[in-house]
Parts: C-alpha cells; sequence; structure tokens
C-alpha cells in the first residue's frame, strides 16, 4: 500500500507541475522582440511596436536598426508603454512571478542585439540576391524608354527624356515635357580614342602602341566572348588587366561588339574585375562596363547579372577615376524604365546624393542626372526624402550643379512626402529667392524649372501661401509673367492668379479671432445654404 500510495504521489506531482508550468508560461506580447526575455520596462517605438527599454537603448549604441516583419523599425521617439507594464505586473502577481529578478541582464541583451545585427546582414544579402533572381524570372521586355530622343521640333537641338510617362511637370498633363539639357551617354564616356586617360593604354600583339580604327576592328573580330571571360577570371593579373583594356577598347566605339559580348558569363567576371584591388584592373572594369551599358537591350542583361551591388561599391569607395566611370554608369543603367526601383533597392541613392559633393565634375554631373532618372520612381522619391536628400538639393541651389539640381526637386515634389519635406525645408524661400537673383544670361530652362517646382509646391497646399507671401513671390512672379518662357509664364501666371483669390477671400475675416474662439465660429454656405 505504501508503495502505492508513493507512486500516485509522484504521478500527481507530475501532473500539478505541468499545469502550473503552463500557467506561468508568459504571453507573446509580453516577450521583447530583440532580448526574447519578458520586459521589465515597456516601451513604445516611434513605429508603434514594443521592446523592453534596455533593448532600444543598446541598439541605438550599436547604430543598428532591426527590421521586424520586413518593416524596418524607427527608435526615434520612446514612449513608456504603462499599460503593458501594469499587465505584466498582475501577470507576475498571479503565477508567483518576481518581476524583480526579471530584470534584463546588459550582457545579455548585448549579445542578443549583435546576433541581430549578423543575421541581419546576412539577411539583407538573401534579399538583394533574391531581387536579382525576381528580376531574372521577368519576360524579356520591349526596351521602348530607356533613352532620350533629340525632338526634332526643338530650335536649339535640346534632348528630351522619354524614360519615364512621369515627367517633372506630371501634375499639369496639358503642357508638353521639360526639355532636359542633358544627352544619354555620361560625361565620362568619349568615343574618341584620343581622349583616353594613362589607365586605357592598350598593349596589341604587336607591341607597337597604335591605336586605329582597323586595329579595332580586328581586335574585335578575333576575341570571343568566351576568350574575354576566361581571360578576366585568369589568376594571373597582368592577363587580367591586359583583358580588360582590350575590352574597353573594342566597346568603345563598336556597338555589334557591345551587344554580343554582355552575356551572363561575361559579365559575371567583369563583376570579378570590378572587385580588384588593383586600380587599372577596377578603372577599366568600370569603363568597359559604362561602354556595355549604352547599349538599350544591355541595361537590363547588366542589372540583373548582380552588378550593380559592387559597382555600387566601386562608387562609394574605389579608385577616384573608378568612381567617375561609376557615376556614368549607374546614369546610364538609370535610363531604363526597369532598372530604376532596383537601383533604389540596391542602396544607390545615398552615394548619389553624397557624390554631388564631389571634387569631380564629371561625378557631380552624372550622379545628378542618375537621380534625375531615378527619382522619376515614387518609391525612390520616399526613399530620397527618408536620407535627407531634400535639404542637400536645396543648398546646391546656388551652384554650378543648380539646374541639374532642379530636375531633381521638380520630381520630388510631385509626391506628397517630397512636397512637405520641401515646404519643411523652406524650398519656397529657397526657390524664389533663385528665381530673383536669375540674371538674362542663365539658361531659360533653369528658371522654367525652378517655376515648374514652386508651381508643384503650391497645388493643394494650404501652407504655400503664407510662405510665398514671406518670400515676396508677387513681384518675382509677375516679372516671369512679363520675361520669362512661354511654359514659365503660363504657371507664374497660374500662381498669381491662385494667391490673389485667397487673399480676396480672406478679406474682412477676423483670423485672430477665428482662432481664440475656435472653429465654431466659422460659417460655411453650401449651395446658398448656412452651416
Amino acid at each position: 500500500m505504501a508503495g502505492n500510495g508513493k507512486v500516485r504521489k509522484w504521478r500527481f506531482s507530475l501532473h500539478k507541475s505541468s499545469i502550473n508550468a503552463e500557467k506561468t508560461k508568459p504571453l507573446d506580447e509580453f516577450i521583447c522582440p530583440v532580448s526574447g526575455l519578458l520586459m521589465f520596462d515597456p516601451v513604445v517605438v516611434s513605429s508603434g511596436q514594443t521592446f523592453e527599454r534596455r533593448s532600444v537603448e543598446i541598439c541605438r549604441q550599436l547604430n543598428f536598426i532591426p527590421v521586424l516583419n520586413g518593416s524596418k523599425l524607427d527608435f526615434t521617439t520612446v514612449i513608456p508603454n504603462l499599460a503593458l507594464k501594469k499587465t505584466i505586473d498582475n501577470w507576475c502577481k498571479s503565477t508567483g512571478t518576481d518581476l524583480v529578478n526579471c530584470e534584463p541582464d546588459y550582457s545579455v541583451i548585448n549579445d542578443s542585439v549583435r546576433k541581430l545585427m549578423s543575421s541581419s546582414t546576412q539577411i539583407e544579402g538573401d534579399s538583394e540576391r533574391d531581387l536579382i533572381e525576381k528580376m531574372a524570372e521577368k519576360p524579356p521586355v520591349i526596351l521602348v524608354h530607356a533613352a532620350t530622343q533629340l525632338n526634332p521640333r526643338s530650335v536649339h537641338n535640346r534632348f528630351y527624356s522619354s524614360s519615364s510617362d512621369e515627367s517633372v511637370i506630371a501634375n499639369v498633363p496639358e503642357t508638353p515635357p521639360l526639355p532636359l539639357p542633358f544627352v544619354t551617354r555620361p560625361m565620362c564616356y568619349s568615343s574618341s580614342v584620343s581622349a583616353s586617360t594613362s589607365s586605357e593604354i592598350v598593349v596589341n600583339e604587336t607591341g607597337n602602341g597604335n591605336e586605329n580604327e582597323t586595329e579595332t576592328e580586328t581586335l574585335g573580330s578575333n576575341s570571343s566572348e568566351q576568350s574575354f571571360a576566361t581571360k578576366l577570371q585568369s589568376d594571373d593579373v597582368f592577363e587580367q588587366q591586359q583583358s580588360v583594356i582590350l575590352l574597353r577598347k573594342i566597346t568603345r566605339t563598336d556597338e555589334e561588339a557591345r551587344v554580343s559580348l554582355c552575356t551572363p558569363r561575361l559579365l559575371t567576371s567583369l563583376r570579378k574585375c570590378l572587385v580588384s584591388k588593383y586600380a587599372v584592373v577596377q578603372t577599366n572594369a568600370v569603363a568597359a562596363l559604362v561602354n556595355l551599358s549604352l547599349e538599350k537591350t544591355n541595361k537590363l542583361k547588366i542589372v540583373r547579372s548582380g552588378i550593380v551591388p559592387p559597382l555600387i561599391d566601386v562608387f562609394k569607395a574605389g579608385a577616384s577615376e573608378a568612381q567617375e566611370h561609376a557615376a556614368g554608369a549607374l546614369f546610364s543603367l538609370s535610363l531604363e524604365e526597369e532598372n530604376k526601383n532596383a537601383i533604389g533597392v540596391l542602396g544607390a541613392l545615398q552615394p548619389l546624393v553624397h557624390a554631388l559633393y564631389s571634387d569631380s565634375a564629371r561625378t557631380r554631373h552624372d550622379s545628378a542626372l542618375a537621380l534625375y532618372h531615378l527619382s522619376l520612381v515614387q518609391s525612390n522619391r520616399v526613399k530620397l526624402v527618408k536620407l535627407g536628400a531634400v535639404s542637400t538639393l536645396l543648398k546646391l541651389l546656388e551652384t554650378g550643379l543648380a539646374g541639374r539640381v532642379l530636375l531633381v526637386l521638380c520630381n520630388l515634389a510631385a509626391s506628397n512626402e517630397g512636397k512637405s519635406a520641401l515646404l519643411d525645408s523652406n524650398a519656397v524661400e529657397c526657390l524664389f529667392q533663385k528665381l530673383r537673383n536669375e540674371n538674362v544670361d542663365s539658361a531659360e530652362s533653369t528658371r522654367e524649372n525652378c517655376v515648374a517646382c514652386l508651381y508643384s509646391l503650391s497645388i493643394g497646399s494650404m501652407r504655400f501661401k503664407g510662405l510665398a507671401r514671406a518670400a515676396r513671390a508677387a513681384e518675382v512672379l509677375r516679372v516671369v509673367e512679363e520675361s520669362g518662357s512661354e511654359r514659365a509664364r503660363e504657371k507664374a501666371k497660374q500662381m498669381l492668379k491662385m494667391l490673389r483669390e485667397r487673399e480676396d477671400g480672406d478679406e474682412g475675416r477676423d483670423w485672430d479671432a477665428l482662432l481664440e474662439g475656435g472653429v465654431t465660429q466659422t460659417r460655411f454656405r453650401v449651395n446658398s445654404t448656412e452651416f
């Protein structure tokens, strides 16, 4: 009997322990997503999620912002989650859990955050590969919006962009697209052999160093894509160098060679040269990539090959001449509509904004034009706003890059996010000051784009009127209405009309009394009925 009693008691103890364990298991919302521990001091962050306060503090110290459920968190503001803390306290009392012993240890959370940082790096790499694979699965597309085309009606032979259905004046469909003061080829490209730099010297088979069209054609016919791909992968740096220099020379003027040589195998081999530690190899590899990207049928192939991430690395920290060519390559690739979103996702926007302050005029020029084409896509506009690009662009309005910067600002002003950021950054004052300082020798396109940007900001914005008044907009707009181009005059006229209408509507209204008394004192008349 005693034995049986012990057995029954032992079984009963097991059953009771199981029930208690089930009851004392905390709910998922009590657990910090970063540390995986019961939260001692829960706080709500700006993006709406709740974390342990110490987890947020350590993430800030390590400059790490985790990604939760595919969205990046925002740790700008931290607010105590008192309701959840009280719920956790009640749960601890009901289960007999000592909350004081649950206070998280700094070292434990620090280790957890560092593990998340390591896994995040791996996830980003996987996402990048997934993007390339998804692009590769897309069916072939007809490239009809890849390059700017010469408008035969332009008396000044300017170039117009057809790279997107969205133009810098997309919100005014009745007017034709604004002229864009650039051509389809980046500044770093030159079809003239004599314009080559020291890194372009080609040592041919005869060793005489002569460079002419006949020689280039012969080299192109005798050099197959397979041969190039093999030599570019060579461990012999000298052979790799000569091969990439030869590839650059052949693709400089031979359009057929550009198309035939741009294969996945060769692009994979060229990618190895982009990450080379030898400046000559790296520079000529990027220059060859620029040449290949000039053919519109190659632009999509190049991005799908996965060559953009190392290209961005070169752009950020490569040899100085390689950086110039990298800016040109990003500009050239951004002309293709299918590439715009991918290039933005892969991280090109921030380095392009930073390059606007480069010492190289070529880099600044091509970076600005790349940003213009990339900002034709709404997702990239949002990214640029989040990166704080608006203030940088406004500062550049007084530099020689102003004309191209205005193109980007016009695109940003066409989106709600960009419009808000521009109004918050005192863009109205800056743009009217730019118009005020423009002289007769300035490019007319600069004034047109300045007026177009202001017009976009004025549409649907209640703040624009006050900001325009502070900037003494009326006198500037009257000058534009009298002496500007047809397009600029029309927009200036519409803005003046808008300002006058609002001024007439404000007459006789006591705004101070309205603000003191609240909106209930205001009467609205709709269809002759007062409310």
